[in-house]
Order: C-alpha cells, then sequence, then structure tokens
C-alpha cells in the first residue's frame, strides 16, 4: 500500500491539509471527496482516516490555521511604535504575500468558510469581523492624527482586502508579473490612496 510521502519538516497530516486545500479550491467544499483526497496525496481513501477523522475538519483546520495567522500578524502591527500609514502598509504587504505563497489555504478560508457547521461558523465568522474592526481601527487612527485622508474606514478596508483577494486571477493569469512587482504595484496604489 502507498505511503504518504513526506520530508522531516512536514507531517503527513499537514501533506493531506495542503492537498485538501488545492483541491477544496479546485472543485468546491461540496463537491470533493474523500477519494479525490485519496487520489490526490496517492493512498487509498480509509487510509486516510488514520491522520483526519473528517473533509468537515479538514475544512476547520485550513480555515482557522489561516483566521489565527492573519490575527497573530494583527496583533503584532497593533502593538508596534509605528504609524498607522506603516501598520497598515505592513498588513496589506502581509495580506498580499499569503494569498501568493498560501494561495490555496487562503481562498479556501475567504470562500469556502460557510459549509463550516456551528459553533464553529459563528466563532469563524466572529472571528472575520473582529479582525476587519481591528483593521478598521488602524485607518480611524491615522485619520485622526491627519495621515489618511478623511474617509470611511470601514470602506476603505473592505476595498483593500477585496483588492487583495483579486489576486486569485493573477495566479490564473499567463502573462502575469514576478510576485515582487505584484506586491509593490499594490502597495503603491493601496496606501497611496489613503494617504493625505
Amino acid at each position: 500500500m502507498a505511503r504518504i510521502k513526506t520530508n522531516k519538516d512536514v507531517t503527513r497530516r499537514e501533506v493531506i491539509t495542503k492537498a485538501a486545500a488545492a483541491l477544496f479550491r479546485e472543485k468546491g467544499y461540496k463537491a470533493a471527496s474523500m477519494r479525490d483526497l485519496a487520489v490526490k496525496v496517492g493512498v487509498e481513501a480509509a487510509s486516510l482516516y488514520n491522520h483526519i477523522r473528517s473533509k468537515t475538519e479538514l475544512l476547520h483546520d485550513i480555515c482557522f490555521n489561516v483566521a489565527n495567522h492573519y490575527m497573530e500578524h494583527m496583533y503584532a502591527v497593533e502593538n508596534e511604535p509605528v504609524s498607522a500609514i506603516a501598520k497598515i502598509e505592513r498588513l496589506i504587504r502581509f495580506h498580499i504575500r499569503q494569498m501568493v505563497e498560501n494561495y490555496e489555504e487562503v481562498y479556501v478560508s475567504d470562500r469556502e468558510w460557510r459549509h463550516l457547521s456551528d459553533p464553529y461558523l459563528s466563532n469563524y465568522h466572529n472571528q472575520r469581523r473582529n479582525y476587519r474592526k481591528r483593521f478598521t481601527a488602524i485607518v480611524e487612527q491615522g485619520i485622526q492624527n491627519n495621515d489618511i485622508k478623511s474617509i470611511d474606514a470601514a470602506t476603505a478596508v473592505l476595498v483593500i482586502l477585496h483588492a487583495i483577494s483579486g489576486i486569485e486571477s493573477w495566479h490564473r493569469s499567463k502573462q502575469k508579473i514576478d510576485a515582487a512587482e505584484l506586491e509593490k504595484n499594490m502597495v503603491t496604489i493601496l496606501v497611496d490612496g489613503l494617504r493625505n
């Protein structure tokens, strides 16, 4: 029987979770099956259950791993002794890098989270809302300090997050600029658009 291929830095569960993220992005969570996942990792479907309990557990892991990673970064940025505009730039760069480097996981956490079941669905929804509120508070701080134009902070955050989620089309593009250039361009457009 085939074994899940790993290296010393990655567990079998991590290999399965990464493959699940790619599969959920390709087919959507609902349409993806454990049989599809087994094919993707090169094992029998039954052997997946030695490492995970269910497809639901995989979606939970993907969504909360991403959400927790974003929230940890938010806490770090909030506590930096820099201007609001510098904090916003750090957050934007982080979001862009996550979309470039961990695309499948970020995509799934952004689009497929609605398939979580309660209490996880409510918890995840609250975590997303809390993250946006914290981001909005940084923009409001910049407005109060006159670093940022007098705009609706919640709308600014919505525009920023939606622009970054548009990197999905960059992944599909056959003629794309390199990731560093993409990041530079997006930071220039998004940050300079806020700056007073």
